[in-house]
């Protein structure tokens, strides 16, 4: 079993504040195998009517552990989810529970109760960059064509099938348990068309007119989207200028695999490995829910900058991204630093083989690879 240190210790922080981490992420991404790595835990999967039979009883069922951590997998599977969870963190309050789902905890209506004050919410992101040596990938354009859910990324060849069948299983099994989605043709035209745009601009409009749904609908259909992970949506960060955009999202597919597969790429030329690296820097940035939120900035002439995180006292970090460190050209940065003259200037690269600070168009900009990325 491939060890996950990075998402281990994250539970183990979380379980350090709260009784309750709640483990969520898209199906077959791993949140199973990994919850299974955890030592001297209880594994219940609440997807079989055992199980449920067993959690009727909720205070029975927790006296009777002897082990002091619980893993309830697929708990929203269960009748009353959020009471079983209360009962175990009121009650039992030494008692380390890791529950998971595929969507946030907010999807479903069957939690009545937010949990606050006794959960922490962990979103388990495709097999991250520096996780690769550990799954054996030597070669980043393999997992940027395959993609970081592990049955596609570990697989002897390279399957379309497998991409084809998970939309399937998602809709049926995500989609259709949770949400009130009437329109499975026009649903996942919505999904490929997503993916396909991955990483620019989203406009529901015209998605609407693409789908062949109304626009009303279509907002509806990416809630759905990001409430399952599938997309996320990255807001455009702006000081107040002019000119600077303000309400126009972007939007990422959850997974490079499946953004090449919509694109219908079979190989990876320099400019697509250079959009799905983008992919793998926000997962990066978006894996720790401690960090700020994640946005981007772009003005009315169309200078751009990949993402910025917003700090305090006016400072932002602006972070580009880029395939090769040698192409970087610093005009984006000089229109962005002329507007917020404050902030670390970052350039994520595949080939600088240890962070450098160097002077490039009257800015400092430092130059690093991703595992060396600090926030």
């Amino acid at each position: 079993m491939i060890s996950r240190p990075f998402w281990l210790e994250r539970i183990e922080n979380c379980w350090r504040k709260v009784p309750i981490v709640w483990l969520s992420g898209v199906r077959r991404v791993g949140k199973t195998t990994l919850a299974e790595t955890l030592e001297n835990a209880e594994f219940l999967n609440c997807d079989l009517p055992s199980s449920q039979h067993l959690l009727a009883d909720p205070e029975a069922f927790y006296r009777s552990l002897t082990k002091p951590r619980l893993i309830l997998d697929e708990v929203h599977q269960l009748p009353d989810p959020s009471r079983l969870l209360k009962i175990g963190a009121d009650v039992f309050p030494k008692l380390k529970i890791l529950a998971t789902g595929s969507s946030t905890l907010a999807a479903t209506h069957k939690f009545r109760d937010s949990l606050a004050g006794r959960k922490r919410n962990l979103h388990l992101v495709p097999v991250r960059h520096d996780e690769l040596p550990a799954f054996g990938i030597r070669d980043l354009r393999h997992r940027l064509l395959r993609g970081g859910l592990p049955p596609a990324l570990l697989a002897a060849d390279y399957d379309p099938g497998f991409y084809s069948e998970w939309l399937d299983s998602y809709y049926a099994r995500d989609v259709q348990e949770l949400f009130r989605v009437e329109k499975r043709a026009g649903f996942l035209k919505l999904v490929e068309s997503v993916l396909r745009l991955s990483g620019g601009q989203m406009e529901a409009t015209a998605l609407a007119q693409l789908c062949g749904l109304s626009r009303p609908t279509v907002l509806n259909y990416l809630d759905v989207l990001d409430l399952t992970h599938v997309a996320a949506f990255i807001r455009p960060y702006s000081g107040g200028g002019k000119r600077e955009l303000v309400r126009q999202p972007k939007v990422y597919g959850f997974d490079t695999g499946f953004v090449a597969f919509a694109r219908g790429w079979t190989d990876l030329r320099p400019e697509d490995c250079g959009l799905l690296w983008e992919h793998l820097v926000l997962d990066r940035l978006r894996s720790d829910p401690t960090e700020p939120e994640v946005m981007y900035w772009r003005d009315k002439d169309q200078y751009e900058i990949d993402f910025v995180l917003p700090g305090g006292r006016g400072a932002v970090t602006a972070i580009e991204c880029k395939w090769n460190a040698d192409r970087f050209d610093p005009k984006n940065l000089q229109v962005f630093r002329a507007l917020h003259p404050a902030g670390r200037n970052l350039v994520v690269a595949t080939n600088v083989p240890k962070p450098y600070t160097r002077q490039v168009g009257g800015l400092t900009v430092t130059f690093t690879r991703l595992d060396d990325l600090v926030l």
